[in-house]
């Protein structure tokens, strides 16, 4: 018997357009009310996992920055942390500012960054159908480092580097493994996300990593969280389609990959199911839990 299901969001629950389709919402519906605990798992900033757990009920835990905070959405408060502290931070944004390329900053509830461009236009495209108490906080800041070093803000989530061009790319993540104190996201593969404008669409595609502190992810903080439940690894379901869905995938009871991952997760995975854009997390727990 499965008693947590953990779910990872972009490629995941969510479609290419950023939604959950109300096949998802149904699916999970029936899983809370047999008693699963489910947990949504991201590498999202805070404000946006909280609105996503909203929409589908799923109000008791979630796990954001890719396992940096585990939230009690009950007690509203952060339960467990694992966070970049300010130095380390500035460090990385000074080798994006010598080296001209695009990053973005997450605080626990806000993304700083210097324009709307890659991963941050999608998260403001996604900010203008929703009331402004859900509003994913994007601060736009023309000189980063300064603003950070004279921040109050001791402790970030993690910083996003992004790139259309996979030389630069490639070059800029070889100067960020040589950093110590840091786990830097081997991402093999484009991201693609579609924009709707009106009648139209438009896709952004760019090649990402995302920079943590040292042992972070999924499945550590999950681990925290299933301790602290009384919940054996065994009775864990994780579904997720990217490399930082890796380690909970391998590490879990049932460890299911999208049909849209990268094929290295696809190999690990006990299960695969349907895409993203085919309702996949439906349907496995169609056919696991129900």
């Amino acid at each position: 018997m499965y008693k947590l299901l953990a779910i990872d969001l972009d490629g995941t629950l969510l479609n290419s357009y950023g939604q959950i389709s109300e096949e998802n919402k149904n699916a999970i519906k029936k899983a809370l009310e047999q008693n699963v605990e489910v947990v949504l798992a991201s590498g999202r900033s805070n404000m946006s996992v909280k609105n996503l757990a909203d929409e589908v009920n799923a109000n008791n835990y979630i796990i954001c920055g890719n396992g940096a905070i585990v939230y009690d959405l009950k007690k509203e408060e952060i339960i467990y942390s694992n966070l970049l502290n300010k130095n380390k931070v500035l460090q990385l944004v000074k080798i994006c500012d010598e080296n001209s390329i695009y990053y973005s900053v997450y605080t626990k509830d806000t993304i700083i960054t210097k324009n709307l461009n890659y991963n941050v236009l999608f998260y403001h495209q996604e900010n203008a159908s929703k009331p402004d108490n859900k509003k994913t906080n994007i601060q736009i800041v023309q000189d980063i480092y300064n603003y950070i070093l004279n921040s109050p803000e001791e402790e970030y989530i993690k910083i996003v580097i992004c790139d259309d061009s996979s030389i630069i790319f490639n070059s800029i993540i070889k100067k960020m493994k040589t950093i110590k104190g840091v786990d830097v996201l081997d991402v093999g593969h484009m991201s693609r996300k579609i924009i709707k404008s009106g009648t139209e669409e438009f896709s952004i595609e760019y090649f990402y990593t995302e920079i943590n502190n040292k042992n972070v992810d999924k499945w550590t903080a999950l681990s925290y969280l299933i301790e602290k439940l009384g919940i054996k690894k065994e009775e864990v379901i994780t579904i997720g389609d990217n490399v930082n869905d890796k380690i909970m995938i391998e590490n879990a009871g049932l460890g299911v990959a999208m049909e849209n991952s990268a094929p290295d997760i696809k190999q690990i995975a006990d299960v695969v199911t349907s895409t993203n854009n085919e309702n996949g997390v439906a349907k496995i727990i169609e056919e696991v839990m129900l």
